[in-house]
């Protein structure tokens, strides 16, 4: 079996690297002139402002400012402490449609290369069948994984590890 599901995340992993002009990539300028912070406001082909999320994503009060699921070890299963916070994401992408999702599944160090890469894959696609099942839309989400590669914390002790074991949430104009 591990034969098969090695090279098989090896092809996906090689597919997924490979890319094709994306519309969003296309973006033109709203306005030239610089803003008081020198930024260049810029709208992508689906309406989304890069520069600003919704005051809503980004207020620490707000329940969607939260953007990491973290896991147990080994484990993939959305945490019941979650589930609050994955509806909550879910009904922001249900009532606007014009705002993408980048989910990245994220493991701790220990374990090989291609066992994390395929947990992280797994973390992140257990986050957005969440989201998909609560109204958001497939199209709307995709998810990664980043296997160790991105790690929150460099320690070597379980406290370390648990803050490394998460699914990040990210929204159009953070990716």
């Amino acid at each position: 079996m591990k034969r098969f599901i090695i090279p098989t995340l090896l092809v996906l992993l090689m597919a997924g690297c490979s890319s094709t002009p994306d519309a969003e990539q296309d973006a033109a300028p709203v306005d030239s002139r610089s803003t008081s912070g020198g930024d260049v406001a810029t709208v992508t082909a689906n309406g989304v402002d890069s520069r600003r999320l919704p005051p809503e994503l980004t207020d620490p009060r707000s329940i969607l400012s939260r953007r990491s699921i973290y896991f147990d070890y080994d484990k993939f299963d959305i945490r019941p402490e979650y589930r609050d916070l994955v509806t909550a994401h879910a009904k922001f992408l249900t009532n606007n449609r014009q705002f993408r999702m980048l989910i990245q599944g994220n493991t701790d160090d220990r374990g090989s290369r291609e066992y994390n890469l395929a947990l992280g894959q797994k973390r992140a696609d257990a986050i957005k069948k969440q989201l998909v099942l609560l109204g958001a839309r497939e199209e709307q989400v995709e998810s990664v994984s980043l296997g160790e590669e991105k790690p929150k914390n460099l320690g070597q002790n379980e406290a370390a590890w648990s803050e490394n074991r998460r699914g990040d949430l990210l929204y159009s104009g953070e990716f």
